[in-house]
């Protein structure tokens, strides 16, 4: 596979991976992915900076910017570093006119790219079964546990 079509994967793998972790209701697995993939790019000169914008969420009401950064066809935001403020331009708000190409890939077929590229192991999960359920609020229950019928017999008063 040539570079290209592998980097135009890669680009594609971290659009779509970006569209479903804003959307989720536990994104840092994918923002984690998305980041270490384009952290890597950068480092192969596969992917540039281009600048700094203000985000359109700011953190505790306070503005901060983000890292703009090209990937092939595709740009993307990620946390800037401190050199980053250092070197590069600061592009001001965000331009909302600007889309990146529209993509079709599903998500497991994203991560499996990313995953390959940025040469990640999932963690092995420990199967269902073998957990038991501990709570300090949680009392066993004792319904259907009586012997029935009983074996012993009651002293009359």
């Amino acid at each position: 596979m040539t570079d290209s079509v592998r980097l135009n994967d890669i680009a594609k793998a971290i659009f779509t991976v970006n569209r479903h972790a804003k959307t989720a209701p536990e994104p840092q697995h994918l923002y984690f992915i998305k980041k270490e993939a384009i952290t890597r790019l950068l480092k192969e000169k596969r992917a540039a900076k281009i600048g700094l914008h203000y985000s359109d969420h700011p953190k505790l009401s306070n503005q901060h910017s983000t890292l703009l950064v090209k990937v092939d066809d595709y740009y993307f935001h990620i946390p800037p570093s401190k050199e980053d403020f250092k070197e590069l331009e600061h592009l001001g708000a965000l331009d909302e006119n600007y889309r990146n190409p529209q993509t079709k890939m599903s998500l497991s077929q994203a991560k499996r790219v990313l995953y390959q590229y940025i040469d990640w192991k999932p963690k092995t999960k420990r199967p269902i079964a073998s957990r038991k359920y501990s709570s300090s609020y949680f009392t066993p229950s004792s319904l259907g546990k009586m012997e029935w019928p009983p074996t012993k017999k009651r002293s009359e008063f």
